[in-house]
């Protein structure tokens, strides 16, 4: 029988546990140490090895998320039916890429947009999320939308009036509220100190990316319905 968790353990046991059934991943060990006051992740390291130590947790070398509780393992068993690559090869990357800046006239996915990947499954968002984008500037600060947060988007080109959508006019990709008449499209900002944009679909180009369906505060993984 496993010796009984101290009561700094179980609050680690207890922070994983909360935090694997909110967003569906593991807490890395800087979020453990940011949660429960630790001075630093070598902290939380240390309780980490203790509660594997005593059975209650199995950990995953070399990952930043890499926490597994012992009734996971079906998940695991999918894991190990997955033909190994390679000794040079990377491991593909995970979650819901995250889009920085855009290059003019290049597909918004390509990859020389995306500056990492956020371990968010897509069905955390609905619908379900192709990808985040960086947001800049505060055009969208009335609704919450602030410089330096991860707009969760669907891809789509069919949206409604009403919705923040990410549209492409020319070379320039931003984030607005939609709306439509005819042949003239109204992408409204939602600050005052932003004017409108009108399009003229008959003379002038406007893509829609997809729709906002989420957002993660500051990109620091604190996700907002």
């Amino acid at each position: 029988m496993s010796r009984p968790l101290t009561a700094r353990q179980q609050h680690v046991f207890d922070f994983i546990v909360k935090t694997m059934g909110e967003f569906g991943y593991p807490p890395t060990r800087a979020e453990i140490a940011k949660a429960l006051g630790f001075r630093s992740p070598n902290a939380a390291e240390e309780h980490l090895r203790a509660l594997e130590r005593k059975g209650v947790i199995r950990i995953i070398r070399n990952t930043s998320r890499g926490i597994r509780l012992p009734n996971q393992e079906p998940t695991e068993a999918l894991d190990t039916a997955v033909t190994p690559l390679p000794a040079n090869a990377e491991a593909p990357p995970t979650g819901l890429p995250v889009i920085g800046e855009v290059a003019a006239g290049s597909p918004i996915l390509a990859t020389e947009h995306i500056d990492r990947y956020c371990p968010l499954p897509p069905e955390y968002f609905t619908p379900k999320a192709d990808y985040l984008l960086k947001v800049r500037g505060l055009s969208m600060k009335d609704i919450g939308i602030l410089e330096g947060d991860l707009l969760a988007v669907h891809r789509t080109e069919r949206v409604r009036d009403g919705q923040i959508v990410v549209a492409r006019l020319d070379d320039e990709v931003t984030v607005k509220r939609f709306k439509r008449q005819g042949h003239k499209v109204t992408l409204f900002a939602e600050n005052a100190d932003f004017a409108p944009i009108e399009i003229d679909l008959r003379s002038q180009s406007l893509d829609i990316e997809g729709v906002g369906v989420g957002v993660i505060r500051g990109g620091n993984g604190q996700a907002l319905g």
